[in-house]
């Protein structure tokens, strides 16, 4: 295995953990949600809202988790670069359309995180590519 699909790997374990910890932070205290994303407009967190981004948080982390340990199952890795597609246009949305969140920290965090891992996820499909190119040569 190449030693960039070894740090995305590491990258993905990393934000799996992470974002583990986010569940338990949405479900211990919904003001987290408030306080750290939804700062323009925290009067429309609720307990309920903060637990169902709690759940999609969980999700997201269990995907992420289980392509890092099996990164060259192709579906598995799909589903997980559109985890972060998807948390991408979910805080520019709220930015930049609903006007929910604010460019503080607690936005411009996951932005980052979901930017860098589309990133990674694009450049290390070059990187299974070869190797599964390679593979191939040798069984022939």
């Amino acid at each position: 295995m190449s030693r960039f699909l070894c740090v995305l790997r590491s990258w993905l374990l990393m934000v799996s953990v992470i974002a583990a910890g986010n569940t338990l932070q949405c479900f211990r205290d919904y003001s987290f949600v408030s306080e750290k994303l939804y700062t323009a407009s925290p009067g429309l967190v609720n307990g309920l809202q903060a637990r169902t981004f709690g759940i999609w948080s969980l999700l997201s982390s269990v995907v992420r988790c289980l392509c890092a340990l099996d990164i060259r199952n192709q579906t598995l890795y799909y589903i997980t670069l559109f985890t972060f597609v998807v948390a991408l246009a979910h805080f520019l949305s709220e930015v930049f359309i609903y006007h929910t969140a604010a460019l503080t920290m607690g936005i411009m965090a996951p932005l980052m995180v979901a930017s860098f891992s589309i990133l990674g996820m694009l450049i290390g499909l070059q990187y299974l590519e070869v190797e599964a190119q390679s593979q191939n040569k040798k069984k022939n």
